[in-house]
């Protein structure tokens, strides 16, 4: 199978805060922690609900509070797992600021980290 994504991805936790509307219409609102950032979406673990495939929702990255990075996305698969529940997104909005802002300080971070010493057991 041919891998399809265009840009790296980088396994690295944001704290995050999800807004969308369920399906009655009730607004929701969601704290999460990002697993994985790309250029153009984020796999993120929402501890409690998730929205619906499909749904349109604000996402707004809180690592650093004097300057949250807010973008829409869009639903684009779940993981259900009970102990670990996801949401997969793709941006629709903001791609921008979220490369700049988000997926670039993630890739720096990443590449700034020193390897674990190693243990002499």
């Amino acid at each position: 199978m041919q891998e399809r994504r265009q840009s790296d991805r980088f396994a690295i936790s944001f704290p995050v805060r999800v807004k969308w509307k369920d399906d009655s219409g009730k607004p929701m609102t969601e704290e999460g922690l990002t697993e994985n950032v790309g250029v153009n979406g984020v796999l993120i673990y929402l501890p409690r609900s998730l929205p619906s495939v499909g749904a349109k929702v604000d996402l707004t990255v809180t690592e650093n509070p004097k300057d949250e990075v807010s973008v829409t996305a869009q639903v684009i698969r779940l993981e259900r797992n009970a102990a670990h529940p996801q949401v997969a997104l793709t941006l629709v909005d903001g791609v921008r600021v979220w490369k700049k802002k988000v997926w670039e300080f993630a890739g720096a971070t990443i590449a700034a980290q020193k390897p674990d010493e190693l243990d002499d057991w």
